[in-house]
């Protein structure tokens, strides 16, 4: 680390640069007269920001910023920097004359940036991104994201209804993305051959995060006589979801269990992690179940669980199965 060049803290002006990433940030002090002073990184916490404000301005008077990435990476620290007084500049890309003679790193990139504020290069001012404006795109990109899966989902039922049988395909033709929705949700699987494969598929998209890979492996896994799988206990048990105990003293715990088709076990964790990406009620019960003392994997294994529940509910809801000509 470069040590401090000597300051008067009391009349010298210093300017900030930061090379951000996911994790840590990477901040360097130059004086207004283009003398660097000293880098150091941070982690990508509200206190990691309160550490690097407190260690920039002991290095002197600071009162302007040169951050990249105010809109991802940075957007936090760029938000806290404006709250404490600071003028933050979005620097976009390095000087690339700069880059050529002096080469790439965190340090470099971020005393680069800092000169690029003093020498008037970076202009423009950072969004403050604290506002309504900021809530408005939260919005956005959840309606957004919301609507490609929407889309996504319409897309692999008709996939399904186009190469099956003619008879399934012609009973659902013209119907609205409601109603094909809810048709696909009360289809009856007892049907067999193309037609009942089908029924299956379409039946299982229809629950939230199930792809057409996921239903795959469920179905091949419960199999042609998924009336053999007596309870919902034993398909878990099946897909290696059901809980084991792993008590000890007063340690009361349930661990992994490393039976079953691995296969199938796979399938109801994707489509948990499908869950917590986009459903603010998982993510809730998640949260709930750590404040209650278990861990975020103890939890995730109990939402593995609920999710085997209903696809056992969706693949054994048939009447008799009526065997082939």
């Amino acid at each position: 680390m470069t040590p401090p060049a000597p300051l008067d803290q009391e009349t010298s002006d210093i300017v900030l640069g930061v090379d951000t990433h996911r994790d840590i940030h990477v901040a360097a002090v130059v004086t207004a007269a283009g003398a660097f002073i000293e880098s150091r990184s941070f982690p990508t916490t509200a206190e990691g920001y309160e550490h690097l404000l407190h260690w920039a301005r002991a290095l002197g008077h600071l009162n302007r910023a040169g951050v990249e990435c105010t809109g991802s990476y940075c957007a936090a620290l760029s938000r806290y920097l404006l709250s404490q007084g600071i003028t933050v500049f979005e620097v976009n890309q390095p000087d690339k004359a700069t880059r050529r003679r002096r080469g790439k790193s965190d340090i470099i990139d971020a005393e680069a940036a800092a000169r690029a504020v003093i020498t008037g290069r970076a202009t423009a001012t950072a969004r403050a991104g604290d506002g309504p404006v900021e809530m408005l795109r939260l919005f956005k990109m959840a309606r957004a994201s919301a609507t490609k899966s929407r889309a996504q989902a319409i897309n692999q039922r008709k996939a399904v209804l186009v190469a099956t049988d003619p008879d399934l395909c012609q009973s659902m033709a013209g119907l609205s993305n409601p109603k094909l929705i809810r048709a696909c949700a009360g289809l009856d699987g007892s049907a067999v051959g193309a037609a009942g494969a089908a029924a299956h598929t379409l039946r299982l998209l229809a629950c939230y995060g199930v792809g057409p890979d996921t239903a795959a492996t469920l179905l091949i896994a419960a199999g042609d006589n998924p009336e053999r799988l007596h309870s919902e206990a034993s398909f878990a048990a099946l897909c290696g979801v059901s809980p084991v105990e792993a008590t000890s003293a007063k340690t009361q715990r349930r661990r992994l269990n490393r039976g079953g088709d691995r296969q199938a076990n796979s399938a109801p964790y994707t489509i948990v992690l499908a869950h917590l990406r986009w459903d603010t009620r998982t993510r809730g019960y998640i949260d709930r179940r750590v404040c209650e003392g278990e861990t975020r994997r103890e939890a995730l294994r109990c939402l593995k669980r609920y999710v085997a529940r209903e696809i056992h509910r969706l693949i054994t809801h048939t009447t008799t199965h009526v065997p082939a000509a």
